[in-house]
């Protein structure tokens, strides 16, 4: 356990950030799921339905550290290329 008030409050703050991670990455994993489930089953209306909201959920985890920003755009672009494959 950390002895100095700034580790104890970087402690703290590790805690935090973390539970807000994983907050971030378990709801992107369930849209995530969600889309690509759609994606599989060929239901091009669900799976346009879901990418926007997902794509905005990819961002936002991004933007608050969750995930590396270049994952996220590798994730937005794949998701994005098999829903238009799925409607062409």
């Amino acid at each position: 356990m950390a002895n100095h008030k700034s580790a104890i409050k970087q402690h703290r703050q590790d805690l935090k950030r973390r539970e807000q991670n994983r907050f971030h990455r378990a709801r992107l994993r369930t849209a995530l799921k969600k889309c690509r489930h759609a994606i599989a089953e060929g239901d091009t209306e669900t799976a346009k339905g879901l990418l926007g909201p997902t794509l905005v959920m990819l961002d936002r985890s991004s933007k608050v550290g969750a995930l590396h920003d270049n994952a996220v755009a590798r994730t937005k672009s794949r998701l994005t290329k098999a829903v238009n494959a799925l409607s062409a």
